[in-house]
């Protein structure tokens, strides 16, 4: 008896599988849906700058990524990644991506103390982007923690 539900289950389970195969094969192909091009003509730019890296990130206004590139994106590695240099070439291919999709104006929110923030602003400028303000977003302790013991010596 037990021999015999085994068989049957499995035939129940290849019967299933069969018809899963059948109905999988019989649905119709659509169209793939084409990615839509989106055009955002005034946006925000967000750069935060550190010690080690620096990353330039476009925004439409209400804050969905347009195009986002960093020093280390671009190949840079180690210290390399936070000079002037690498952090230009971050913003400007950031600032092509973005002004293919139609961004005209922006503002800009700087965040952090790297030697990148001011040659990313000047790359933007200088892809066509119209800046409208510069903000600077760095986080300031109030009070901050407890400072160490003075040494006596």
């Amino acid at each position: 008896m037990a021999g015999k539900k085994k068989q049957e289950k499995r035939e129940k389970k290849a019967r299933a599988k069969a018809q899963m195969q059948q109905q999988t094969k019989t649905k119709p192909t659509g169209k793939s849906k084409k990615a839509k091009k989106r055009t955002v003509q005034a946006g925000k730019i967000f750069i935060k700058s550190t010690f080690n890296n620096t990353l330039v990130t476009f925004t439409d206004l209400q804050g969905e990524v347009i195009a986002w590139s960093s020093s280390g994106r671009m190949g840079f590695k180690g210290s390399k990644k936070a000079t002037p240099y690498a952090s230009s070439l971050a913003a400007k291919t950031a600032a092509a991506k973005a002004v293919d999709m139609g961004l005209t104006k922006a503002n800009i929110f700087v965040q952090g103390v790297g030697s990148g923030r001011d040659a990313t602003i000047r790359s933007i400028d200088s892809a066509g982007i119209f800046i409208e303000a510069i903000k600077d977003i760095t986080p300031l302790p109030h009070n901050g923690p407890r400072p160490r013991k003075s040494r006596r010596v």
